[in-house]
């Protein structure tokens, strides 16, 4: 297993829209494996291949404390949503920003699990958050593109600013 480099915004990549796995073999699931490590290592409860530089549609979840129920997600596709909910959101890729964010309540998705296996889930509350917005990521869409324009453009500049600091004291 290797912990994989996370992709922060505004970097141009994750509006990258991933494209289909068009199969479940070995390389995927070491990718699966890889993500997840990222994921509990950064530590964050969702993680899109876009935001680690691999353009396919796939993600894992794990919203439990314990770290111990790892939930993968190939091509995933929502086919069903519900209700309307509010949560302030964060993101692996837009470190220390956090921003409430309205969406779907319930969903019901369809997917490939690790093993190429389709099944489908009905979720709700912080899974259904996490799968919206982890699903947004393979689209293209980072959750600051909910924001008004003002607050997106405020974290755009505090985030390069923190990026050519952070490459300053490196050299």
């Amino acid at each position: 297993m290797a912990t994989l480099t996370i992709i922060n915004y505004p970097d141009p990549r994750l509006h990258t829209v991933a494209k289909p796995v068009l199969a479940v073999n070995d390389e995927i699931r070491q990718l699966v494996s890889d993500m997840a490590e990222t994921m509990y290592a950064a530590p964050g409860i969702g993680l899109a291949a876009t935001q680690v530089d691999q353009h396919i549609q796939l993600i894992v979840i794990d919203t439990t404390k314990e770290q111990n129920n790892l939930q993968v997600f190939i091509n995933p596709k929502i086919v069903a949503k519900s209700g309307l909910t509010e949560y302030e959101e964060g993101c692996l890729s837009v470190p220390g920003v956090y921003e409430t964010v309205t969406r779907a309540e319930n969903v019901r998705v369809e997917a490939l699990d690790e093993n190429g296996k389709k099944f489908t889930l009905d979720a709700d509350d912080l899974l259904a958050i996490c799968i919206q917005h982890e699903i947004d990521h393979l689209l293209g869409k980072v959750f600051v593109e909910y924001l008004s324009p003002l607050k997106r453009n405020r974290i755009r500049k505090r985030l390069i600013k923190q990026a050519r600091e952070f490459e300053k004291n490196a050299d």
